[in-house]
């Protein structure tokens, strides 16, 4: 099997990490409903899983940094699909949440890993193209597998959705274990050398940017589903409709925030996207009852939240560009950081206020995050005209 190949067994592999982590926002009304618990509640089994994700993933991947690449990649997927087992067979809350905790260990390296062994085994020059191939992976279960899962849960309730991962997993571990080559680890860059980049202040303001953006976003996706049945007044036939759409929208603006990057840069394409997300929670909140009105208000919400991922990964690797490496990886922390806060801090709202709130909960947390990158781009120019002087 050629290279090609078994880049996209990876990417499949993230693929299914994706799903996993988010069918639930897919299928929160669902779970909440045969748990017994409000759907605050069922919206931390998302905070469980990112947290464990952000926290763990890093140090995980440092205590492993020498292990050979296929091994690892079987344990972390063994892990993965033992959680997933267990979501599927196990009753009740606790087992759930427990399953939640072993899947998010997993996943978190089997994503990491996927993209390192993908680098490694590119043709020389394409290493960038496999490594966006992988994250286009995890992209995709956003596309297909959050609709796909709310389709397959109303036909066969939600569980069925844990055993399908778990019997994919365990086909892709073969797959896997048969193509891969043994790869050589890397030498493990120290989590002290590593935290010592949050005391440059620049950077500290450019992971507040993912931070607060990705937050603002996770507290309204989270409850997303439960939000349009109650509060738009989606019906459930339409639901896989829209959540594909909102799939499809969120691919289209990762690829044009890249291209937007290039052509206007960095600075307005991060302005514009945070502005126009804005505007779309303020609005979301607003239209009610409408299909086509709620449509196109989730098209461009989507849209202008994927456009902003692309432009601030290119923001941090600029920001320190001899630690892009590490910022990179740093990122995909606060990110399931963000959306661990984010779930959270939705679920509290959600039980103490009402679930119409939680849009303008999102939009003030994507205000902070422009506010702060006004103030990152300002201490730039600043910086910049100091140079020149």
């Amino acid at each position: 099997m050629s290279n090609t190949w078994k880049i996209y067994i990876l990417a499949l592999a993230s693929f299914l990490v994706g799903t996993s982590e988010y069918v639930i926002s897919g299928t929160l009304d669902k779970i909440a409903h045969t748990l017994g618990i409000t759907i605050g509640a069922a919206g931390q089994l998302i905070t469980i899983f990112s947290l464990v994700y952000a926290i763990f993933t890093p140090i995980s991947m440092a205590l492993t940094a020498s292990m050979d690449r296929r091994k690892l990649m079987m344990y972390a997927l063994g892990l993965f699909v033992v959680g997933n087992i267990i979501a599927y067979t196990l009753p009740g809350y606790r087992w759930f949440l427990v399953a939640r905790i072993i899947m998010a260990l997993g996943a978190g390296i089997v994503v990491v890993n996927a993209l390192s062994i993908a680098a490694k085994i590119a043709p020389e020059g394409k290493r960038a193209s496999a490594i966006a191939t992988v994250v286009m992976g995890f992209t995709a279960s956003l596309i297909i597998g959050v609709p796909i899962g709310r389709t397959v849960a109303a036909a066969f309730g939600w569980k069925s959705v844990f055993g399908g991962i778990a019997l994919l997993g365990l086909l892709i571990m073969l797959v896997l274990y048969l193509i891969l080559p043994q790869i050589k680890g890397d030498k493990p860059v120290p989590l002290l050398k590593q935290l010592a980049l949050f005391k440059n202040p620049k950077i500290v303001m450019g992971l507040s940017i993912t931070f607060f953006s990705i937050g603002g976003y996770a507290i309204a996706f989270t409850y997303l589903s439960p939000y349009l049945l109650r509060v738009s007044g989606i019906s459930e036939s339409m639901m896989s409709g829209i959540l594909l759409m909102f799939g499809i929208a969120s691919l289209i603006g990762s690829k044009f925030g890249g291209f937007s990057t290039d052509r206007w840069g960095v600075s307005s394409t991060l302005i514009g996207g945070m502005t126009l997300h804005i505007m779309m929670l303020i609005l979301l909140s607003v239209v009610t009852g409408s299909y086509i009105g709620v449509m196109i208000i989730l098209i461009l919400w989507s849209f202008a939240a994927w456009t902003t991922g692309p432009t601030q990964q290119y923001n941090l690797a600029t920001l320190e560009p001899e630690a892009s490496t590490v910022l990179l990886g740093i990122n995909q922390s606060m990110m399931q950081l963000a959306m661990a806060v984010g779930a959270g801090v939705g679920g509290i709202f959600v039980d103490k206020v009402s679930l119409s709130s939680v849009t303008w909960i999102g939009a003030l947390g994507v205000s902070i995050a422009m506010i702060v990158t006004f103030m990152l781009f300002s201490k730039q120019k600043a910086s910049n005209l100091k140079e020149v002087t």
